[in-house]
């Protein structure tokens, strides 16, 4: 089930991206095909999962990472939201961080086997989901930054400000999941 949810969402997904690609390739709007085309890439990313031969992510959280690129892609870029609401971008990062916060959680339960789980402090834990959430902001505001240097200078249209509310919004989620983590070791 789960694979089969695996590459219907990215084979879904990345044919709505691909006549995105298409329709704004057409209307010569070099912004939107762009970010349709980056669509079509980070789409497929999750078909590596099917390589693996137990893939650790649940269908919630590989609709949680899809749910993001249609917020942040096609809401966020395509039609605009980053422009018309202000809070957008900030919510996204905010998402971002419990999303790679819970990334966090199943690594843990991935990586650590469950015998040796009693053993580790609840404080390893939170630091791992907090620091993952904290990296993944970090490496987002450099893609924007790089995004701006070279193709579409509309990334951190508030500069340094932008970047900052970014990064708190995304250790504030990643804060949220990774204090659930460190009350409920036992549980996650």
């Amino acid at each position: 089930m789960k694979k089969w949810m695996l590459v219907l969402l990215s084979i879904g997904f990345s044919l709505f991206m691909v006549a995105l690609f298409i329709y704004y390739m057409i209307k010569d709007d070099s912004s939107r095909w762009q970010v349709a085309l980056g669509g079509i890439v980070v789409s497929s990313i999750p078909l590596v999962l099917l390589r693996l031969k137990n893939n650790p992510f649940n269908i919630p959280i590989i609709f949680g990472y899809y749910l993001f690129l249609f917020c942040s892609l096609f809401l966020g870029s395509i039609s605009s939201f980053y422009l018309h609401h202000k809070w957008w971008d900030s919510t996204l990062h905010f998402y971002k961080g419990i999303l790679v916060g819970v990334i966090g959680i199943v690594l843990y339960k991935c990586w650590i086997p469950e015998k040796m789980r009693a053993g580790v402090s609840a404080w390893i834990l939170f630091l791992f989901v907090l620091s993952l959430a904290t990296m993944s902001s970090v490496l987002w505001e450099i893609y924007e930054y790089v995004g701006d240097l070279t193709l579409t200078h509309t990334m951190q249209r508030g500069g340094n400000q932008d970047t900052m509310e970014d990064l708190l919004c995304g250790l504030s989620g990643g804060l949220l999941i990774a204090i659930y983590s460190l009350f409920r070791k036992e549980k996650v």
